[in-house]
């Protein structure tokens, strides 16, 4: 089992251009594309309990945003467990984050996201 503490410096600027590109397009009223970047964001930084955390408190901000009672109810338990989860090396790799998939399944990372993983010299694995 891994213990994970803070996002590598290698991943950060991937993980926080995410987050930008989230708040440009939710800015913008492109609530797709705002998402899509959460989801991503949260892939990127899932293994580390306070980015883990950070995304899932962007979630649940998004939940209220777009008043979706079910992504503020599903948003709440990834809250405060999510990052306990990243702690002790448990995560579902690959899993977007959102209510509307299981909180606990993994799922394929797409290939820009591994592109990344690699890049900055982080393995997938948990």
């Amino acid at each position: 089992m891994k213990f994970y503490t803070r996002l590598p410096e290698s991943l950060q600027p991937f993980y926080r251009k995410e987050l930008e590109q989230y708040r440009t397009a939710y800015g913008q009223g492109s609530l797709q594309v705002a998402w899509k970047h959460l989801e991503r964001a949260h892939i990127l930084g899932q293994r580390y309990p306070f980015a883990h955390t950070f995304v899932h408190w962007k979630m649940l901000q998004f939940g209220f945003g777009i008043k979706s009672g079910k992504e503020i109810l599903g948003q709440i338990p990834r809250l405060l467990f999510g990052g306990v989860k990243s702690f002790v090396g448990t995560v579902p790799i690959g899993n977007p984050g959102g209510a509307n998939v299981p909180p606990l399944q993994p799922f394929p990372i797409e290939k820009e996201l591994q592109d990344i993983f690699a890049q900055a010299g982080v393995g997938l694995g948990a």
